[in-house]
């Protein structure tokens, strides 16, 4: 039985990479690409105008802003395939009608796997499809690497290389043994997505690593100094004491 066709846009803002993903896409069945587009603005007008496709490839990192800039500007219906060098949207993806997540390069093999993730969410018969959120299953990703803004320029930090998250003035900032970076993430979304075993939140304000942990104060409250922070002590809120302590212990 032939696949239903499928309607696609492609936003992606280097013009080899969008070059590439429009190759790929020509050599799978039944993909009609509608629209090709580089930025966010660009985006943020043509889904003004045009009726939302059924699937969307988005890079995630545009030279004006992230591709979540159009989705969270403009009511989009779309199932979304995002594309990108680096990791650490993944958890904010999921949460905009993200089916798939492909880091680049991306291989054909890839891409027929990922197009066929979204045939399966497709309704056997002529039902009309579900809202999308609800046929998204809960992911739980890992973060291995932030990328944080410095000046003009995108500096990569690996997570083994962070002693610490914290919140001041509504921004959260990682700090390194060089310095302090702000983020684009709230520390309830770091909660999810950091690793458990490395990462833990010790109060409202702060999330360490277990590797940066210099000393251990518990009387009398348990407070953590960490390296690169000696003079910074860092309260273990009461109620996370015994979860604390099971943590240090896995």
């Amino acid at each position: 039985m032939p696949h239903h066709r499928i309607t696609a846009v492609i936003i992606e803002d280097e013009k080899p990479a969008a070059r590439k993903l429009v190759r790929l896409l020509a050599d799978l069945p039944d993909v009609d690409l509608v629209a090709t587009l580089h930025s966010v603005e660009e985006g943020l007008t043509w889904f003004r105008k045009n009726p939302s496709p059924q699937l969307i490839f988005a890079d995630i990192v545009l030279g004006d802003g992230l591709s979540f800039d159009i989705f969270e500007g403009v009511p989009v219906s779309s199932f979304i395939i995002y594309t990108t060098a680096f990791d650490q949207y993944t958890l904010k993806a999921f949460k905009l009608n993200s089916i798939d997540y492909l880091l680049k390069p991306i291989t054909p093999e890839d891409l027929e796997v990922a197009v066929a993730k979204y045939r399966s969410f497709l309704p056997s018969s002529h039902q009309p499809v579900p809202e999308v959120k609800s046929l998204i299953q809960e992911e739980k990703p890992r973060l291995s690497r932030l990328l944080v803004k410095v000046g003009y320029n995108l500096k990569i930090v690996p997570t083994p290389e962070i002693a610490c998250f914290w919140t001041e003035n509504k921004m959260v900032y990682l700090q390194t043994a060089e310095r302090a970076f702000p983020t684009d993430f709230t520390l309830d979304e770091l909660q999810d997505s950091l690793e458990e075993k490395k990462f833990f939140r010790v109060n409202r304000q702060f999330i360490i690593n277990s590797d940066f942990i210099e000393n251990i104060h518990t009387s009398p409250v348990y407070k953590v100094q960490l390296r690169h922070q000696p003079e910074a002590e860092i309260t273990v809120s009461r109620e996370r004491v015994r979860d604390f302590k099971d943590w240090l212990s896995n």
